[in-house]
This record gives structure tokens, C-alpha cells and sequence, in this order.
């Protein structure tokens, strides 16, 4: 995989076969950044980071920081090893997401989750999240796309099997 936009375009993000994520489509990572706009300064918390893809993404588009959050130990280990260019903006914690999200005392500008798509509640997630945004903060969440309801009327994008859903803080 490879950063898409802004001043690490091209760099490579090591991945494996073996991981037990599901990376997000570079056709849904550039739409959803086209959509967010430029990052200059803002906060970025990574959900269920896998390679961190859209974390670094978000990085090389201007976020301030990014915090990522994993708890597989192997996709720590590839977070560890991307990190690179990006020493000083990077926090990861090795931490079960609803632990993180019932612990933090940060506020976010922007907060992306993509929970394995049937292996989590997804509701008490959408919830936490919104509690953590910062004014006019976005929560995007990526889900299978389904029938289902998503609570609090997100503004919903199609991408195939893909659903982006997105939720602005008032």
C-alpha cells in the first residue's frame, strides 16, 4: 500500500498477507480525504489501525497527531515499523478499543473506526466516539454495507461492499 496525497505521496506502507486486518481500499481512502479536505492541525484518533493506512494518510494530509489504536500485537508490530517518518506525531496503544475509548480524557478532531464488520457491537462504539469529539469534530465509521440502521441519521457513502458513515459533532 502507498500514502496517496500530500508530502509522503508514494511512500510505502508495509503490509503482510498474514494480517488479520482488512485495509481500506485506496478508492475509499481518496474519496473519504477528499471529502474531510485538508487536515492542517487537526487531531486524528485510528480505531481498529491494522496497517494504519489511513492514520499515515492523514499524517502526510496535515494532521497534527495521530493516535492509534490496536490490540492485535502483530499489527502493533507493523504500526511500529511505519512509524518512521513520522516520530514526533505518532502515539500507539496496544489497547482493546472499548478499554481505550472508556479511558481517554483527549478530545478529538477527527476519529475513524473500521471494526471487523460482523465482530463487534458497533453501536456502544458509535457512541463513545461521538462523546470524543472535539467541537464540529467528524466521526467516520466503516462498516459492510448493509441494511442496517445506524443510529443519530449519519451521512452515508457506498463503495461497493464498503460503507462510509459519517457523523458531525454540532
Amino acid at each position: 500500500m502507498h500514502i496517496l496525497s500530500g508530502p509522503y505521496k508514494g511512500k510505502k506502507i508495509e503490509t503482510s498477507l498474514k494480517a488479520q486486518y482488512r485495509p481500506t481500499k485506496s478508492i475509499v481512502r481518496k474519496s473519504l480525504f477528499d471529502i474531510l479536505g485538508p487536515l492542517n492541525g487537526h487531531s486524528f484518533l485510528d480505531l481498529f489501525s491494522g496497517s494504519g493506512i489511513i492514520g499515515f494518510e492523514a499524517l502526510s494530509r496535515g494532521a497534527s497527531h495521530i493516535h492509534f489504536v490496536e490490540s492485535n500485537h502483530y499489527h502493533i508490530q507493523m504500526l511500529k515499523t511505519n512509524s518512521g517518518f513520522f516520530p514526533d506525531k505518532i502515539h500507539i496503544h496496544h489497547q482493546d478499543v472499548f478499554k481505550y475509548l472508556n479511558t481517554v480524557s483527549q478530545s478529538f478532531d477527527i476519529i475513524f473506526a473500521d471494526p471487523p464488520y460482523n465482530g463487534i457491537d458497533i453501536y456502544p462504539l458509535i457512541e463513545s466516539s461521538i462523546q470524543l469529539l472535539n467541537s464540529k469534530g467528524i466521526f467516520i465509521l466503516e462498516v459492510n454495507r448493509s441494511n442496517r440502521k445506524l443510529l443519530h441519521d449519519p451521512k452515508i457513502r457506498n463503495y461497493g461492499k464498503t460503507q462510509l458513515a459519517f457523523w458531525k459533532n454540532k
